[in-house]
């Protein structure tokens, strides 16, 4: 070949033609394009997976949901905040209304309540709302521990509690065995230690935190036929004050938001002509609505609340004015 001929060298030769460098930019446009519609298709299909809340993680004994809203919002959010009894009514008003003010929001669920709160996630995701959540037994010191080291690994420094787990067995003390007693002060009132003990060396260490126990107004007042209910109740008021007292220079807060009855499925539930009882007694004539209940919590969980602590905010329809 003479220096003067032009060049017509094989791919692999060093040289490429017109030709072949023609090629060869359409090979490499044809392999980017099918690149990008592999990865479109994978980000398409992960993302509607996740939409419908199917993706799930085995994380400390439980479950965790994470949707694409769970994870945009983690960059905006104000904080993590625990919600215990989360999938209950007043605990699902809870978590919406802390969801919509920024906050990552996690709940906790029983063993036994697995599949029941399956749908709830289903449920909120319906909503557009991304919770996680995680099996724990509150009235189990150890199991909520754990939780607390795998939430802290996870998401770090928890830095908004709501204790809202509570059940009822209400009866007269003379016909109330032993189990009912006991059943109530530890869903009640112990959980109310076994959930908030762990996380507060990483709130001091963090500066800031905020704990809100959901009480009663039959903590304050009392109740016929609930004296282990009210006494669990009136315990958390106790607790509320003097850990408000321990922790004031610490950036943490510590209060309880005492609720009247709250028209909620159980609550609906009660037998009609008792239910009309029990609203005749309210002065400002009806139940109230969960998310009244959770606009106090919202109030007292925001940064701005920093000089609230100790204290009892009652949303009871004026039921109790002492």
């Amino acid at each position: 070949m003479s220096d003067g001929d032009e060049s017509i060298s094989l791919p692999g030769d060093g040289v490429l033609s017109p030709w072949f460098q023609a090629l060869d930019a359409g090979i490499q446009s044809l392999g980017q394009l099918l690149d990008f519609s592999s990865d479109m298709f994978k980000r398409m299909a992960r993302e509607q997976h996740d939409a419908v809340g199917v993706c799930l993680d085995t994380v400390a004994g439980g479950l965790s949901w994470e949707s694409p809203e769970t994870v945009g919002r983690k960059a905006v959010a104000t904080g993590t905040a625990l919600i215990t009894g989360g999938t209950g009514g007043l605990g699902t008003e809870i978590c919406r209304r802390l969801a919509a003010d920024g906050n990552h929001v996690v709940s906790t669920y029983i063993a036994a309540e697995k599949n029941v709160a399956r749908e709830w996630r289903r449920e909120r995701a319906r909503e557009g709302l991304s919770v996680d959540l995680y099996e724990c037994d509150v009235t189990d010191y150890e199991s909520c521990r754990a939780l607390a080291r795998t939430l802290e690994e996870r998401y770090g420094p928890v830095e908004i509690i709501i204790n809202c787990a509570g059940i009822t067995r209400d009866t007269l003390l003379r016909k109330m065995d032993e189990g009912d007693w006991h059943a109530v002060l530890d869903t009640n009132l112990d959980s109310v230690f076994n959930v908030t003990r762990p996380f507060i060396d990483g709130m001091i260490k963090n500066g800031y935190g905020r704990v809100i126990n959901i009480s009663s107004v039959n903590g304050q007042k009392g109740q016929f036929g609930q004296t282990n209910y009210s006494a669990a109740k009136a315990g958390m008021i106790g607790f509320t004050r003097s850990l408000a007292l321990e922790l004031a220079q610490t950036g943490i807060t510590v209060n309880c938001v005492c609720p009247g009855y709250v028209a909620t499925s159980m609550v609906e539930a009660i037998r009609e002509d008792i239910l009309e009882g029990i609203v005749a007694q309210i002065p400002v004539g009806r139940l109230a609505r969960p998310e009244e209940i959770a606009d106090a919590v919202a109030f007292l969980a925001k940064r701005d609340s920093a000089y609230i602590t100790g204290t009892e905010i009652a949303v009871n329809g004026g039921l109790w004015l002492g």
